[in-house]
This record gives structure tokens, C-alpha cells and sequence, in this order.
């Protein structure tokens, strides 16, 4: 806090001059199942544009992690900056303010300092795990807006060659103007997004807007003239399609939620290790990034109108993945695991006064060090100059405002002042985690997606810039018992960057192991 403390001011000075005539607004742009396959950071086959000029005028988090590879436990958790053991929130199905706390969120915070707040499309995750309110009424201050066509996610709109009937597929273009309302959910949230800009632009109140994007999330359903930036024959896939021998199989996630797609169920892949086929798994890449090309898209013109509207001198932008995506690699698909592929996602924040300053000769701005979404929330208020969360400590569990995440604040400053290199920097670690109902994969107990009742094991898992390990462990009663580890992972992104190699057995590497387990425990009796 005292370093805080000295820079928080320093920061400001660069950013907005607060007074009666100005007011600091928050974008939060929300991508669902978004890894960081943009250009910005360094994909050469995304086409990403828009991301990529936001990118340009912030500052770029490179090693950004999710709390949980799920989507209602990382939402939950990066909006309450309490993490899913804290939230006691796992899966779908429970409500944090009933089971665990009746704890502050990052919309209510800015509610109750004088914000408007405003929720489009996916931002907490519908149903149970929000209260089937988008967390109402302590989060926002008028209605949460949801797509009318969201009905029909799922619906039998795509078309398969060779099939005269259309089915609810994994890989689903489409001719947008046929589509049921003639629209798109993303569509139709960005026209709402816009919207609320121009109704809010007059007003002198701040305003925080959260805008959910429901894609990538499959189905990958998405306009299809967004396949011309992507073309087959540019393809690639991961060098390891298969399960790696020294992979404990309690780490395998067998993609379940894919193999519902009929699209899937006709390849008629074995359960649980058989593989996608080259050819098919060119189609769900080449649309994974078709479905991100038409996100961006949909941002620039939200961007587009932020400038119109002449906001961008007073408004913070974040842009997010609520956690990433497997495609291919290891043989998984999805999410529901502990590795990179699934746990990183990008973290954009954009800064009014900062986009013409000091930009490397990239043209990003760069933060190397491995942040966790947990620190958006602290972050956001120390930008906007409002008072800082204090961290949780112990008191975790019994208060309502606190935060166990870290603000970013000290890590921006650096990389705006290009410190990074001459000053001894604190260690920074990442800590994700996935839930499983047994050691072995299985459709029922569903092994991606355990409810709490069926949860036995935990992965806990450490994100150093070198390593990552996990520790697999016994579970009951939302306890961890670090005595019962069932199975270890350790990869050194140095020579295995997409961690093919479990190194945990490794004699010449037990040091560092024991190093990493010791860091791993000592972040989970925090609380």
C-alpha cells in the first residue's frame, strides 16, 4: 500500500485532470472463451483490428491469467476479486451472496460511489451462479439488457455439407439476415452498447458499462463472410494432437460440451482419449477465429463511437477473456483444465492521456509479469482515482469490501517509464485452479463439469514467467488435503512453452518443484 501510496498520484497526473467538468468513465468489454489469439500478441494469423489499435493505445498484460477455465466461476470471481475458494463457487449452481458472503462487487462498488451502471448481454453469468438477476439490484443501476435472440443459441440453424437438414452444430457460419430475428445476440448487444453512449453522453454522471460478448463460446456460430480472413489452407495445427504420455489423467479434459454438437457426435470419436481428425480440426480453428474476427469487428464499432461521442478523453477501456480455449493442443478442446491454453487470456487497459506516450517500437506497450484477473477490480478503482481496496488477508471470508487480487497500478507506471529493467521488480505469480470428480475422465460424473457435491479432487496450480505447476489433491468440505496429492504437472515454458513435457518426475528439477509447492501452499492458507 505505501508503494501505491506514491505512485497512485504520479499515475493520475498522466491520465485525467479531475475536476467539476470532467468525469472518468469505465468501458469493460467481456469476451467469452477469448484466448490472447489476436495480433497484439503476436498470433500472425488472427485479424484482429480493432483489439489490436486498442491494444496500441493502452497497455498490454502478456501473461494474464483466470482464476478458473469456467465460465461462471472466473466471471464471479474477477467481479468480486475473491477467488472461487473464497466464493465457494465451482460450477454453475449456487449463488455467492447466499453460500459464501454477502460480498462487493465491481459494478456495486462504482454504483455506490456515485456511477451509473450498466450491464450488456453476458457479464455474470446467467442463472443460478447470479441469481437469476445478473445480480440485481446490488450491482447496476437500470435493467440489465440480454439479446432477445439469445433463445436461440442452440438452435438447428447450420448447415452441413451433404445434409439437407440443418442441425445445432460445433462449426455453424451463417447468412446473418436469416437467422431468427434476423440478427445476432453480439448484434444486437453492440446496437444496445452504442445506445447507452449516446442516451449517458450528456449526463455528468460517470458511468460504468460492462459488455458481455457471448462468442467465441461455441456454438461458433457467427456472420460467415468473416471466414475470408481466415482461409483453410493458413491453418495450423498444434504440433501435439494427442494426449502426452507423462499427463496424468486427471488433468485430461475430454471435451464434453463438444462432443454434444452433431456436427461431433457423426465423427463418432471414441470416449475418452480418441481424437478430432486433421480435416475437422481445421474447420472448428479456422471458425474459432472467424467468430474472434467478427467480435472485433463489433468493438471497433463501439470504439468508433466512443470517439464520435468524444468520450475516449475520459474514459478507462478494458478489454478481457473470462478464460481461455484449447484447440487441439494436448488432444483437448475447450476449456475445464489447469493449462495455459486454457487459464490465459488477454488483458487490454486502455488509459485517457496515455496513448501517445513513450509506445515501444512494436506499438504495444507491455506488461511481462503473470497478473490474474482478481486484480482488475482493484486496478480499475486505483485508475479512477476513487479510494484503494484494502487486501483481504484473513479477513477474507467475514468482509464485504476487500480484495485479493493486487492492483496493476506499479506494473503500468513501470512499463510507462520504462523501469522495468533498471529496478529489482517484486515477484509476480498467477494461481489458477480446476475442480474433478474422480482421477479419471468420465462422462457421468461429468469430469469437465463436476457439481459441488461431486467434487473429490482439486488441481491447484502456480503461474511463474518460467514455470507452471500443479498439484492435484484430495477435496471435501472446501478444504484442500495437501497430504493426498494424487497426481503433479510441472512445465518450464523455457524449452516447453506449450507444455507437452511433465517434468514433475524429474530429478534435476526437484528443487524447483519443491520451491513452486511451497509458494503453491502458502497462497492457499492465505484465507
Amino acid at each position: 500500500m505505501k508503494y501505491l501510496n506514491i505512485f497512485v498520484p504520479f499515475m493520475l497526473s498522466f491520465i485525467i485532470s479531475i475536476n467539476s467538468c470532467k468525469k472518468i468513465n469505465i468501458i469493460l468489454l467481456i469476451l467469452d472463451d477469448l484466448r490472447p489469439l489476436l495480433s497484439s500478441y503476436g498470433d500472425k494469423n488472427a485479424y484482429t483490428p480493432n483489439i489490436d489499435q486498442l491494444g496500441k493505445e493502452g497497455i498490454l498484460f502478456s501473461h494474464s491469467y483466470a482464476q478458473q477455465a469456467l465460465c461462471a466461476p472466473s466471471r464471479n470471481s474477477f467481479l468480486t476479486s475473491r477467488r472461487p475458494d473464497t466464493l465457494r463457487l465451482y460450477d454453475f449452481n449456487s449463488y455467492w451472496r447466499e453460500v459464501a458472503g454477502n460480498f462487493t462487487t465491481l459494478p456495486q462498488f462504482f454504483k455506490e460511489n456515485s456511477y451509473s451502471t450498466m450491464s450488456i448481454g453476458k457479464v455474470f453469468h446467467p442463472g443460478i451462479s447470479s441469481n437469476f438477476s445478473d445480480d440485481q439490484p446490488y450491482s447496476w443501476t437500470f435493467p440489465p439488457f440480454h439479446p432477445k435472440t439469445e433463445i436461440y443459441k442452440n438452435s438447428k440453424v447450420c448447415i452441413s455439407k451433404g445434409n439437407p437438414f440443418p442441425q445445432s452444430n460445433l462449426v455453424c457460419p451463417v447468412e446473418t439476415k436469416l437467422q431468427p430475428g434476423g440478427t445476432l445476440p453480439d448484434i444486437e448487444s453492440t446496437y444496445e452498447a452504442i445506445q447507452f453512449l449516446q442516451r449517458t453522453n450528456t449526463s455528468r454522471t460517470p458511468f460504468f458499462l460492462a459488455v458481455g460478448f457471448q462468442k467465441p463460446h461455441i456454438p461458433l456460430k457467427y456472420p460467415k463472410q468473416f471466414k475470408k480472413y481466415h482461409p483453410l489452407k493458413k491453418v495450423i495445427l498444434p504440433n501435439q494432437r494427442r494426449k502426452p504420455p507423462n499427463l496424468p489423467l486427471v488433468a485430461w479434459n475430454p471435451w464434453t460440451d463438444l462432443r454434444e454438437r452433431e456436427d461431433i457426435k457423426e465423427l463418432d470419436i471414441s470416449f475418452p482419449f480418441g481424437i478430432i481428425k486433421d480435416k475437422q480440426a481445421r474447420l472448428i480453428i479456422q471458425s474459432y477465429y472467424a467468430a474472434v474476427s467478427y467480435v472485433d469487428d463489433l468493438i471497433g464499432q463501439i470504439l468508433k463511437e466512443v470517439k464520435y461521442l468524444q468520450l475516449d478523453k475520459t474514459t478507462v477501456i478494458g478489454l478481457i477473456g473470462d478464460h481461455g480455449w484449447s484447440l487441439g493442443e494436448h488432444g483437448e478442446w475447450s476449456k475445464y483444465s489447469n493449462f495455459d491454453v486454457a487459464t490465459r487470456v488477454p488483458l487490454i487497459l486502455k488509459i485517457p492521456g496515455l496513448s501517445d506516450k513513450n509506445i515501444d517500437i512494436d506499438g504495444y506497450k507491455t506488461v511481462h509479469e503473470p497478473v490474474e484477473l482478481v486484480d482488475l477490480f482493484p486496478t480499475l478503482v486505483d485508475i479512477t482515482g476513487l479510494k484503494s481496496i484494502e487486501p483481504c488477508g484473513n479477513k477474507s471470508k467475514t468482509i464485504k469490501l476487500c480484495t485479493e487480487g493486487k492492483s496493476l497500478l506499479p506494473l503500468m507506471i513501470n512499463a510507462f517509464n520504462d523501469r522495468r529493467k533498471k529496478e529489482k521488480r517484486q515477484k509476480f505469480f498467477s494461481y489458477s485452479q480446476y475442480p474433478r470428480p474422480g482421477e479419471y475422465p468420465t462422462m457421468e460424473p461429468n469430469s469437465d463439469k463436476p457439481k459441488l457435491n461431486e467434487i473429490k479432487i482439486m488441481g491447484c496450480s502456480i503461474r511463474t514467467q518460467r514455470f507452471r505447476y500443479t498439484e492435484w489433491c484430495s477435496f471435501h468440505n472446501f478444504s484442500i488435503d495437501w497430504n493426498e496429492i494424487k497426481a503433479s504437472e510441472l512445465y518450464d515454458h523455457y524449452i516447453d512453452p506449450m507444455e507437452n513435457k511433465n517434468l514433475s518426475e524429474d530429478t534435476s528439477y526437484f528443487e524447483i518443484k519443491k520451491e513452486l509447492s511451497d509458494k503453491l501452499r502458502l497462497q492457499w492458507n492465505k484465507y
